[in-house]
This record gives structure tokens, C-alpha cells and sequence, in this order.
């Protein structure tokens, strides 16, 4: 069948693997340079969640340190705040910036905005398809059953749906970040916020690029399908 090995794949998935590579290089990068820039307000990113958390009257969330490197995430089910210790404990450019970003969703789950309860509904459907979704179309290549083979891709294609819905959520995130740190004080001057505009802009690309890696390999699926198709029409 060659399903591994078909020439396909590699032009489908190279670019792919290279944007990722590219754009991780350039958020490390970006987080690299501001970290090493201590914020004039000299508070940490924990701190400076505390402080717009009492802002936004978001009362009900909590600030915790969690292990790793740019781990940082947001928990809607436990109101939690996670910050990688970088970020809980620094007190730099980039500490702020991503603590404030992990606060633009807390901001969005409190006002259930709408884009995130879209994605949030998808989780579900998304864990489930990453992995029957490739099982049923390897399946159907197999046994030479079209319509199982289509039925895969169907159910595989959530996972690019995910890393959509996933963009304007994030985007959103960063455009209150960035507006927050500035209407708080927590940032000052232009040279802090072109760190700010950095740093978030850097990330912002990781989901551009992760959607992009979604839809290739979806387009992967969809060319071994189509062939099927023809090869059995011959």
C-alpha cells in the first residue's frame, strides 16, 4: 500500500515540519531576548496576573506555578492560572506578556466568549478523531472500502477545525493582553511594548503554523483517498 512510505507524504509534511521548526526557533528566540529585559514595574508575571486578576473582578481564578518551559496555560474547569515557573517567578518583559495573555482567557471564559466555548465543544470530537480518524482511513485503504477511507478523513478533519477555531481565540487573548499591561501600568514606554508585541506575536505564530501543518495533512489524507478512488474506477 506504501501508506508510509508514499512519496506524498513528504510533500505534503516537509514544508510543514519546517515552518514548525522555523516558527518554534522564533518564539524561543523572541521569549529568549525578554526574559533577559526586567519590566520597570519590577512586579513578576505572578504578581502581575494577581494584579489584573483583582482588575478584571476575576475573583474566582487562581495563580500556580506549574514545571516546564512556556507551559503556561489557562484551566477553565479549575479557574486556575498555570504559569512555567520562567513566568511565575521572573520579572521581565516577556514574564508579563505571557501572564497577561493566559489572563486574556481567563477574561474570555468569564465573559463566555463565544469563540472559546466553540472550541471548548470540539475537544471532545477532536481527541476522539486524531485517533479513529487515520485508523479508518488506513482501514478503508486496506480492504478497499472508498466510503470508510472518506469517513476517516471526515472525522480526521476536526482537528483542523480545532486549529481554526483555535486562532481567533488566541489572537483575542494577546490584543487584551497587550491592552491590559497598558491601561494597568504594568508596562511603560514604547520599548516595553514592543517586547509585549514580540513575544505575543511570536506565539500568535505557532497556532498559524499548527493550523497550517493541519490542513496539509488533511490535504495528505484527502490525495491517498481520491487516488483510491481512481485506482478502483481503473
Amino acid at each position: 500500500m506504501g501508506f508510509f512510505l508514499n512519496p506524498y507524504y513528504i510533500i505534503f509534511m516537509a514544508p510543514a515540519f519546517i515552518l514548525m521548526m522555523v516558527v518554534q526557533w522564533y518564539v524561543n528566540s523572541a521569549y529568549q531576548k525578554w526574559s533577559k529585559v526586567p519590566a520597570l514595574s519590577r512586579l513578576s508575571g505572578a504578581q502581575a496576573a494577581e494584579r489584573l486578576i483583582n482588575t478584571g473582578g476575576l475573583y474566582e481564578v487562581r495563580v500556580e506555578g506549574v514545571s516546564g518551559k512556556l507551559t503556561d496555560h489557562y484551566d477553565p474547569r479549575d479557574k486556575v492560572l498555570h504559569l512555567s515557573q520562567g513566568v511565575y517567578q521572573g520579572q521581565s518583559v516577556a514574564a508579563l506578556a505571557i501572564a497577561a495573555h493566559e489572563l486574556g482567557h481567563a477574561l474570555q471564559d468569564k465573559e463566555g466568549y463565544l469563540p472559546l466555548r466553540f472550541r471548548a465543544a470540539l475537544v471532545p470530537a477532536v481527541n476522539v478523531g486524531s485517533y479513529l480518524g487515520w485508523i479508518l482511513i488506513i482501514l478503508g485503504l486496506v480492504i478497499g472500502l472508498t466510503q470508510l477511507a472518506w469517513l476517516g478523513v471526515f472525522v480526521f478533519a476536526g482537528g483542523a477545525m480545532f486549529a481554526l477555531a483555535t486562532l481567533p481565540v488566541e489572537l483575542n487573548a494577546s490584543a487584551r493582553a497587550k491592552r491590559l499591561l497598558v491601561e494597568t501600568g504594568l508596562i511603560r514606554g514604547p520599548d516595553e511594548q514592543r517586547g509585549v508585541n514580540h513575544v505575543l506575536n511570536a506565539a500568535a505564530l505557532t497556532y498559524v503554523a499548527a493550523l497550517v501543518t493541519a490542513i496539509l495533512q488533511l490535504l495528505y489524507y484527502v490525495t491517498l483517498v481520491m487516488g483510491m478512488g481512481g485506482r478502483r474506477r481503473r
